[in-house]
């Protein structure tokens, strides 16, 4: 009989766990940022893609489902295999970010390129984290 904690099995490993973990909060706290404060994510829109508004919603629900979703077990591979393409996906809103950085006056242009190695680092964490136990 399942109780309510085996919904939410957690990796063997305690790295694994707390990656999971911080993966979930990490996904989940950025998609609900995408509504509390939009204007950041559209300027970070590239001109050539259309609806921004919509498409800065979209991404920001799916960030939470794919925050939600690794946390359940039998959706773990499939949310971590989405917040991998996902991650693909927004990767030209952050180049757009480091090329034209006098939209974005609060940050450096260093810090814009900086943030560009950091997309394949996420999708790193989101496959690890969300692999079966061995």
């Amino acid at each position: 009989m399942s109780t309510p904690y085996s919904m939410l099995q957690l990796p063997r490993g305690l790295a694994r766990k707390l990656a999971l973990l911080a993966l979930s909060a990490f996904f989940v706290l950025g998609g609900v940022n995408h509504f509390l404060n939009p204007d950041f994510y559209v300027a970070m829109m590239p001109p050539y893609l259309p609806a921004h508004v919509a498409l800065v919603w979209v991404s920001g629900v799916f960030e939470m489902l794919g925050g939600m979703g690794v946390l359940v077990p039998t959706a773990r591979a499939l949310a971590g295999w989405g917040l991998v393409l996902l991650l693909v996906a927004v990767f030209p809103a952050n180049l757009h970010m480091a090329l034209n950085p006098e939209l974005f006056s609060d940050l450096s242009s260093a810090a814009l390129y900086a943030r560009l190695p950091f997309q394949v680092l996420f999708i790193a964490w989101a496959y690890w984290a969300t692999r079966p136990d061995d």
